[in-house]
C-alpha cells in the first residue's frame, strides 16, 4: 500500500503525550500500528511515556533530538534512528533551533 504523507492532512497535537508544544503529523493508523511524518518546532516535544503495546522506530530526517530513554539521554542527529523496544519509555525533545523533521514507525505487538 502506497502512502502519500503530502496528501495527507497536517494534524496539530498539542502537549503530545504530556510534552510541551504541538508534535504535527501527517499519519496512517491501523489496528496493525502508525505510520507518521512528524514536525516538532524548537522547544517542542513529545512527554516521557513507555511502550506497553508497541515498539517504536524514529528516523531523523532533519534536525537533532535529544531522546530521555529509560534512564539515560541520548543526541540523535539527521541521518540517525532512535528505537524504542515494547517494555521501554522515551521521550524526544527538539532542544535545537531549527525544526526537528522525522519518519515514526510504531507497530503493535
Amino acid at each position: 500500500m502506497k502512502l502519500d504523507f503530502g496528501k495527507m492532512e497536517e494534524k496539530r497535537l498539542p502537549e503530545f503525550k504530556g510534552g510541551k508544544g504541538d508534535m504535527i503529523a501527517r499519519m496512517h493508523m491501523d489496528e496493525l500500528g502508525k505510520i507518521l511524518y512528524g514536525r516538532l518546532e524548537p522547544g517542542s516535544s513529545i512527554g516521557f511515556h513507555k511502550h506497553e503495546t508497541s515498539s517504536e522506530v524514529i528516523y531523523i530526517l532533519s534536525g537533532k533530538a535529544d531522546f530521555l530513554y529509560d534512564e539515560r539521554t541520548e543526541e540523535v542527529h539527521a541521518g540517525e534512528c532512535h528505537y524504542c523496544p515494547k517494555g521501554h519509555s522515551h521521550s524526544m525533545i527538539n532542544n535545537g533551533e531549527e525544526d526537528l523533521i522525522f519518519f515514526a514507525v510504531v507497530p503493535e505487538q
